[in-house]
């Protein structure tokens, strides 16, 4: 048997990967990156009014707008610039694109945060909030982003990768989330923005840097390369150090997902009773702190007993710790909804209210049933005194009563039907086999004790 040629395989192959026919003259590519480092004149503009437009697709919450905005901006020409600056050794490129990024990230920043200090809508939307979480994606994005991006201008073939670039590694909206942050004073907003633009600029410089390497551009500066070395340790420092917090970032995100997941699945499987449906269910978790409530609407159910037979059922689902709190509303028919109330102080006013009325409504009605019960059986003696009088005339007075019997060695709790019976004249042990069976008929019983009451005195 012939073995397969792996080698003449690894050829064919590699023709696809070929990308020597594609590129252009490294002289022509670094032209096109260094006249997109320089920020003046009409670049400068073009970013204010697309920071404006970014602005006004986050103040909106239009991801139409959003993306519109991040095809007009300018911004990563300096960050491929640094990339191309750290492979080839032209550090004059390289003081240029940092300052020029710099000063284009500033003008991003009080653009958008003059836009939202004199914006009349300050209050965050998703598109908003999304740029304000950074993780490891973000990494994976911004570096093949660049990848993509310099193989772009490296090559002849164009296609629409540069606008396909700029959508994904989504440069502008953070820098005006930052500006939002700064201008609304909410910190959580700026440093979560900012740090999600370090880390697309960081990694698209760096999948630059490995692009140009990767089509073998020539090295500029021959003369220092202890210099070149320490700054390509230093870029890479700062790309290991960058992926550090991005990584706990993700931890964070897969452990909070995976906590909604398995809540979700838990209220899905065990919150089906008949009469009662799920209104909403809010999963939140706060460092060590795990916290599941869930909202009824229906048929009341005991709050205790409930919350005590699912919580035994949370570390099924690898919810072990998270305290479960159950809120049970009206019935679906009330006339009044509380979940269109719109203030949301009425709203928990009505909740607490309903939530009182059911427990005290829980309360009358068990009251009541163990009155009837009482009352039921203090007259079942009396109610079926004429027929014990027609078939068992040596019964002279009976007595119905339940007891509650606990057993002194195990302090379990059983329910004892008794049957106090004095008797007129002598009864046989068949006659009182039969009078007991009567007595079990009768009385809708599964047993019952019959005790002679002869040394309890007669009320006759």
């Amino acid at each position: 048997m012939k073995l397969p040629d792996f080698k003449e395989w690894g050829k064919s192959l590699a023709v696809y990967f070929d990308l020597s026919g594609d590129l252009i003259p490294q002289a022509e590519a670094e032209q096109t990156i260094r006249d997109g480092v320089t920020f003046r004149g009409t670049n400068i503009i073009i970013l204010i009014i697309a920071i404006f437009i970014a602005s006004l697709g986050l103040n909106t919450n239009s991801t139409a707008v959003i993306i519109g905005a991040m095809l007009i901006s300018p911004l990563m020409g300096p960050i491929i610039g640094i990339g191309l600056a750290v492979g080839v050794h032209d550090f004059d490129l390289m003081k240029r694109s940092f300052r020029n990024l710099m000063m284009a990230t500033l003008f991003s920043v009080a653009t958008s945060c003059v836009y939202f200090l004199i914006s009349p809508v300050n209050e965050g939307h998703s598109e908003l909030l999304a740029r304000t979480s950074p993780t490891i994606y973000d990494v994976f994005i911004g570096f093949f982003g660049g990848a993509a991006g310099i193989l772009a201008i490296g090559s002849r073939v164009k296609g629409n990768v540069i606008p396909g670039v700029a959508i994904a590694t989504a440069l502008m909206p953070p820098l005006c989330t930052v500006g939002y942050g700064l201008a609304t004073f909410q910190m959580s907003y700026f440093f979560g923005a900012l740090f999600l633009f370090f880390i697309n600029s960081v990694f698209i410089a760096c999948a630059t840097t490995l692009g140009v390497k990767l089509m073998k551009y020539h090295i500029k500066d021959f003369s220092n390369p202890q210099r070149a070395r320490r700054v390509r340790n230093i870029v890479y420092s700062i790309a290991f150090l960058t992926m550090i917090p991005a990584c706990f970032l993700t931890y964070r995100m897969y452990k909070q997902s995976t906590f909604q997941t398995n809540c979700e699945r838990f209220v899905d499987q065990q919150f089906n009773f008949s009469g009662t449906q799920v209104l909403h269910s809010s999963a939140v978790m706060e460092g060590n702190r795990k916290t599941l409530t869930v909202s009824l609407v229906g048929k009341i159910i005991p709050q205790d007993s409930l919350v005590l037979a699912l919580t035994d059922r949370l570390p099924d689902y690898h919810l072990a710790g998270t305290a479960l709190k159950i809120i049970q509303g009206d019935s679906p028919d009330a006339r009044f909804d509380a979940t269109q109330a719109t203030s949301t102080m009425l709203r928990d006013m009505y909740q607490v209210t309903q939530n009182t009325i059911n427990s005290q409504q829980q309360t009358i009605d068990s009251l009541r049933t163990i009155t009837a019960d009482i009352a039921r059986n203090d007259t079942l003696g009396a109610a079926i005194s004429p027929e014990i009088k027609v078939l068992f005339p040596e019964v002279a007075e009976i007595a119905i009563t339940r007891a509650i019997v606990s057993n002194v060695a195990s302090c379990r709790l059983d329910t004892l039907n008794v049957a106090l019976v004095r008797y007129g004249r002598p009864m046989n042990t068949p006659q009182k086999e039969k009078f007991r069976e009567y007595l079990q008929a009768r009385l809708a019983l599964k047993t019952i004790t019959i005790i002679p009451a002869d040394n309890i005195p007669s009320h006759k």
